[in-house]
Order: structure tokens, then C-alpha cells, then sequence
């Protein structure tokens, strides 16, 4: 199968691959670039992103919001005609804040998940920003479609439907995982592209279906495309690469991974997840968990640290910098065996020589 361009309203890349974001730490600058000078989409993840600054501690919001301009800036410095996104939570009690500073330093696209994106097309009007929200179910799709269309009369430049076999939080619930009842990525995305083939009719649109969450092959983006995808994201397999910006420990730890220690745990933030089982993980879950030594509101009202079996900014922190800590994958992160490249890695999913 030829590779077909993703067109993302005046934005079009000449792969059809987004590189998922990755937090704490994992795809900054570094992956984003070398992915969007590859052809493909990369993408900067926004989750507590100022997390190496001094001064993080005593005042995250404003170490988050200056990092946020400053990767922003790199990534262009690194790849200056790239495509270049963020990703953030929707949860995030400060979600709107960086946001809106993204916006004001000229991301090409957000893309948002870990809850329903209500707000998002508020924060980038009278921008050229594109948004794109995560989704698991075409029930989630309608209900963004119709908020978006009914409160701000804007339309998604793009959707993204993730499967239960996706890495870090999870759009399913807890028991599903775990007895298997939820729908396929397949299955989800082939309602999801109904629904918007109908949508696009209806408003003579067009909205392109991205399918992520278990992709690692040329096979399954073949797959995914036969069932009405535009592109798909990736985020596992580009943890292995010498781009990505976590550390090589990090990166150590998806390799030496066996297919067995991808577990599904309840995050912090109320919504299932997937990771490594490390000793981390076996301490904080099997046991009655790691007390809280400083809270950086990162969960206001969602995460009580009196409560939590373990601080996530501070155990996402840790295995960032390679100290051990929380190494979330997607299901799938047995397959792989060494540290590539970016360039070997997309070579291998367009299974031919592809130019950007």
C-alpha cells in the first residue's frame, strides 16, 4: 500500500502518521521535529512539561506555560516547514492556561484527550490552530461534534480514535479492560467512521479519522486504512528511537519488556492506564502504595494526596529521568527488541523508501 498525505485543513502532511504525545518528558522537541521532518505529524506532549526548570517545584504553572514556548520554539528551530502539535489533557485543571499559550506561540494542532475536549475550540478561535479530540466511542464522537457544533459552530479538523491497546490513559472503563468486553479499535473506528461520513454530508465538510492505539506496523496501518482511516497516531514504537527525549534507562525498560508486563492499572486521575510493570508499579499497586511528600496540584479535584497510592507527576518525573518510577507503553511494547531511529522506524512503516 502507497502512503497517502494527511490533510489536515490547509495543513497537509505528506505521511499519513502522527507521532502520539508522550508525557512527562518523552516526546518533546527532540521527537516531534525529527518526526515532522520525516513527513509525518510530531507532536510535543504538554503534560507538566516544565517539569526540568529550577524553579518547577515551588511554581509549575509558570515553569509549564515558559516551557511550552520554549519547546514550541525549538521544535520550529529543528524542523522549520515540519508539522508540529501538542497534546494535552483535558482534565488538567489548567488545561485552558496552556492551551492558550500553545495558540499564542503558533502550534499547528492540538490534540486532546483524557476527557471530552468541551472547551478546546473556544481556546483557539480567531487562530489558525487546528484541534482534533481523542476519542473511544463513536458516542464520545457525537456528543464532541455536537457540543463543538451547537456552543462555538466549529468543526474538528481531524478525529482520533484510540483503541484499548493504546499506552498511558485509557477511554474505556476499568472493568472492560480487564474482562476484555470493550470494543476493538476496529470496531470503534469503523462506527466512528460511519458517523462522520454522515456528518460530513450533512454539513458538506470534511473531517479526516485518524485510528491510533496498537499500531506498529506497515500490516495494521494497511488494516486501519481499509477501514476508512485517514492516518493513524503512534506512540510505543517511537519510544525506541535515539530521538525520543525520555531517557535511554526509559527507553532500556520497553526493551527488556516481555508481553506480560504491559498491566492495566487505575491512574491516579480516575482513568485506567497502561504500563510497564516495574517494581514501581508492583510497590505502588501491590502494596498500600507511596505517601505523597509534595502535591503540585496537578489533579486539583480529581487527585486527593492524602488518599493516592502515589504522586503520578513525581512518578512520571522519576522515569523520565530514568530513575525508575511510572513507564506508561501501550499493549504492545513486548514487540519491541532495540533502539532505532526515526527515519528506520517510518521506513519500516511505509514498508518502502518514503521521502518527505
Amino acid at each position: 500500500m502507497k502512503m497517502k498525505p494527511l490533510i489536515i485543513g490547509d495543513l497537509t502532511a505528506k505521511l499519513p502518521i502522527i507521532q502520539g504525545g508522550m508525557g512527562i518528558g518523552v516526546s518533546l522537541s527532540r521527537l516531534a521535529s525529527a518526526v515532522a521532518n520525516e513527513g509525518g505529524i510530531g507532536v510535543i506532549s504538554g503534560v507538566q512539561i516544565g517539569f526540568r526548570d529550577p524553579n518547577f517545584k515551588q511554581n509549575p504553572i509558570k515553569a509549564n506555560l515558559k516551557a511550552i514556548g520554549e519547546e514550541i520554539a525549538k521544535a520550529r528551530k529543528l524542523s522549520p516547514n515540519g508539522i508540529i502539535g501538542m497534546n494535552f489533557m483535558s482534565i488538567d485543571p489548567h488545561y485552558n492556561e496552556y492551551v492558550t499559550e500553545a495558540v499564542k506561540h503558533g502550534i499547528d494542532l492540538i490534540i486532546s484527550g483524557a476527557g471530552l475536549p468541551l472547551a478546546l475550540p473556544k481556546l483557539v478561535k480567531n487562530s489558525k490552530t487546528k484541534i482534533m479530540p481523542i476519542v473511544s466511542s463513536v458516542r464520545a464522537c457525537r456528543l464532541v461534534l455536537t457540543s463543538w457544533l451547537k456552543k462555538d459552530n466549529r468543526i474538528p479538523d481531524g478525529i482520533v480514535v484510540e483503541g484499548p491497546k493504546a499506552g498511558g490513559h485509557l477511554g474505556f472503563k476499568m472493568e472492560d479492560l480487564q474482562n476484555g468486553t470493550m470494543q476493538t479499535l476496529d470496531e470503534a473506528l469503523t462506527d466512528v467512521v460511519n458517523f462522520v461520513k454522515d456528518f460530513e454530508q450533512k454539513h458538506s465538510v470534511s473531517i479526516p479519522v485518524i485510528a491510533a492505539g496498537g499500531i506498529n506496523s506497515h500490516e495494521d496501518i494497511e488494516r486501519v486504512s481499509n477501514l476508512g482511516a485517514s492516518g493513524v497516531q503512534i506512540g510505543t514504537a517511537f519510544v525506541a528511537t535515539e530521538e525520543c527525549d525520555a531517557s535511554d534507562d526509559f527507553k532500556q525498560t520497553y526493551v527488556n519488556a516481555k508481553p506480560e508486563d504491559a498491566r492495566i492499572i487505575l491512574s491516579p486521575t480516575g482513568f485506567p492506564a497502561r504500563a510497564v510493570n516495574t517494581d514501581f508499579v508492583k510497590k505502588a499497586y501491590d502494596t498500600d502504595g507511596i505517601a505523597v511528600k509534595h502535591c503540585y496540584g496537578c489533579m486539583t479535584g480529581i487527585c486527593n494526596p492524602k488518599t493516592t497510592r502515589y504522586c503520578l507527576s513525581d512518578a512520571l518525573f522519576t522515569s523520565a529521568l530514568g530513575a525508575g518510577g511510572l513507564v506508561f507503553c501501550g499493549e504492545r511494547v513486548g514487540e519491541i527488541t532495540e533502539i532505532t531511529t526515526v527515519h528506520n522506524l517510518i521506513q519500516k512503516l511505509c514498508n518502502e523508501p518514503c521521502k518527505a
